[in-house]
């Protein structure tokens, strides 16, 4: 298992859309992925659980990944996070 926590810097957040594209990024690997924010925890391949957790720029969120592939899909979802601007 490996994780990381990286900042939200999009201005609305991760809303409907980013959440939509982030959840594709994520189902390309086998590892599992969560996304943790503040006592919440969800499945980063699920667009529902992304939505529940309230991601709003300047928030935290942990990433962590387990699985045969966890670096790789922690890297590519936490450069999604960090990068993300629309």
């Amino acid at each position: 298992m490996v994780e990381t926590t990286v900042q939200i810097v999009n201005k609305t957040g991760l809303h409907a859309r980013p959440a939509s594209n982030l959840t594709n990024v994520a189902k390309k690997f086998k590892s599992r992925l969560t996304l943790i924010h503040d006592d919440k925890s969800g499945n980063a391949k699920s667009i529902i659980n992304i939505l529940t957790l309230d991601l709003n720029m300047g928030s935290h969120v942990v990433v962590r990944a387990e699985g045969e592939d966890e670096n790789e899909a922690l890297a590519a979802v936490a450069d999604f996070i960090s990068t993300l601007t629309e």
